[in-house]
C-alpha cells in the first residue's frame, strides 16, 4: 500500500459523514416533551436555531434534551458555549436527572420514530457534499474503513445503507460498545497485528482528538479535525497552531490521501 494511504481509516459519523442537525433537534424536542411535559408540544420560535448553533457543545446524545431545557430556562447562548459542562451538571443536579435514563428515553423515541415513519426520519439527515462518493471510492482500495461514533451503531448502519454504503457490523462501532474512542482506536491497531499498519482518525470533536493525543501508545495515529463538522471557530483556530492535530477541509477529504497533509 502507498505510504500516502492509511491501513485503517477511522471516521466519526455525526459531523464528519452525516449532518443530522434537523433530526437531532426533533428527537431532542420530543424527548424534552416526554420528560418535562410542556403545555404545548410546538417548539418556541428560534429555539431550533439556537440548538443548531450550540450543537458543538454536545458530547453525547443524552445531553441534547438538557440543552433544550437550559435554553428554555433562559441560560444564554454565550454561557452555554463558554461553560456547557457547568450548565449541564447544574441542570442534572437541580432536576435529579439520570443521564443513562435520558439516553434510553432518547433512543426509544428515535426507535419508535424509525419504526413508525422511517421515511420521514431518514429525510432529516443530510450527508455532507461528496462524502458518500468518497467512501465508495475508498471501499474499492485496500484501506479499511471503520465508523467510530457515539451514536447507536444501528442508526449509523441504517443511514449508510440508505446511501448504498454497506459495512459489516464489526466496522461500525457505536456507543453500545461503551468505551472511549481512544480505546477503540487502540483495539483496532491491535487487531491488525501488523507493526506497519497505519491508522488515521477523522473527528469533528476537538476534545476527542486531544484525548487520543494523550495516549502515548497512539503517538503514530494521524489526527484530523473535520472543519465542516460540529466545532467552533475557536476549536479550528486552536488546531491551526497544533503540532499534531491537522485541520481537514471537506474539499481535501474528497481528494486523494496525499492531499490531506498539504
Amino acid at each position: 500500500m502507498s505510504t500516502d494511504a492509511p491501513t485503517i481509516l477511522a471516521l466519526d459519523f455525526d459531523g464528519v459523514i452525516c449532518d443530522g442537525l434537523l433530526e437531532y433537534f426533533q428527537t431532542a424536542w420530543r424527548t424534552y416533551c416526554k420528560i418535562w411535559q410542556p403545555e404545548t408540544t410546538t417548539p418556541p420560535p428560534n429555539i431550533a436555531d439556537k440548538f443548531y448553533r450550540l450543537r458543538p457543545v454536545i458530547e453525547t446524545g443524552w445531553e441534547m434534551p438538557v440543552l433544550v431545557r437550559a435554553l428554555l430556562l433562559g441560560v444564554s447562548e454565550s454561557q452555554i458555549l463558554q461553560d456547557w459542562s457547568t450548565v449541564l451538571h447544574q441542570c442534572v443536579d437541580s432536576e435529579n436527572l439520570q443521564p443513562q435514563k435520558l439516553g434510553q428515553q432518547l433512543d426509544q423515541i428515535r426507535d419508535e420514530w424509525i419504526t413508525s415513519d422511517l421515511e420521514s426520519w431518514l429525510a432529516l439527515h443530510r450527508f455532507y457534499p461528496g462524502v458518500i462518493q468518497r467512501l465508495q471510492s475508498i471501499l474499492e482500495t485496500p484501506t479499511q474503513i471503520f465508523i467510530v461514533t457515539t451514536k447507536e451503531g444501528r442508526f449509523a448502519k441504517q443511514l449508510l445503507q440508505q446511501q448504498g454504503i454497506e459495512l459489516s457490523e464489526d466496522r461500525i462501532i457505536g456507543k453500545e460498545i461503551k468505551r472511549p474512542k481512544h480505546q477503540t482506536l487502540r483495539q483496532l491497531i491491535q487487531e491488525f497485528r501488523d507493526e506497519s499498519a497505519s491508522l488515521w482518525f477523522v473527528e469533528d470533536r476537538l476534545n476527542t482528538l486531544l484525548s487520543v493525543e494523550q495516549q502515548s501508545d497512539l503517538a503514530q495515529v494521524r489526527l484530523y479535525l473535520a472543519d465542516w463538522g460540529y466545532n467552533t471557530a475557536a476549536h479550528r483556530d486552536e488546531v491551526r497552531n497544533h503540532s499534531r492535530i491537522q485541520l481537514l477541509s471537506l474539499s481535501k477529504f474528497s481528494q486523494d490521501f496525499s492531499a490531506w497533509s498539504k
